[in-house]
C-alpha cells in the first residue's frame, strides 16, 4: 500500500471527515474486488464442473480446485467485510493491557 492510500489509523491521524472518507472508499474498493473475485470464482468452477461432467469422469476431481480456491475467497472475503484490523478503541485497549 502506498503512504497515501494508507488508513487514518496506520498514520495515527485524528479521524477527521476527509480520512473517514478514504478509509470508507477503501473498504468499499476491497469490497468490490472481492465481489469481482467471487464471480471469477463461480464462473471458473462451473465451467470445470461442465467438463467434469461432459467427459463423464467417475471421480469428481474439480472438488480439489473448489476446495482450494474456496479457501482463499473465504480469506479474501474476511479481509472485505470483516472488522477493521486496526480501530483507535483497539489501540487504547492495547496500551491499557500494556500497562497493567
Amino acid at each position: 500500500m502506498v503512504p497515501d492510500e494508507q488508513l487514518p489509523e496506520e498514520r495515527d491521524e485524528p479521524m477527521t471527515e476527509e480520512a473517514l472518507r478514504r478509509r470508507a472508499v477503501a473498504r468499499l474498493r476491497k469490497q468490490a474486488d472481492f465481489r469481482t473475485h467471487l464471480v471469477v470464482y463461480l464462473a471458473t468452477n462451473a465451467l470445470l464442473v461442465a467438463i467434469w461432467w461432459a467427459t463423464g469422469a467417475a471421480f469428481f476431481w474439480p472438488v480439489f480446485p473448489i476446495f482450494g480456491w474456496g479457501i482463499g475467497l473465504v480469506a479474501h472475503a474476511w479481509d472485505a467485510y470483516g472488522p477493521d484490523r486496526l480501530t483507535e478503541a483497539r489501540i487504547q485497549a492495547e496500551i491499557d493491557r500494556l500497562r497493567k
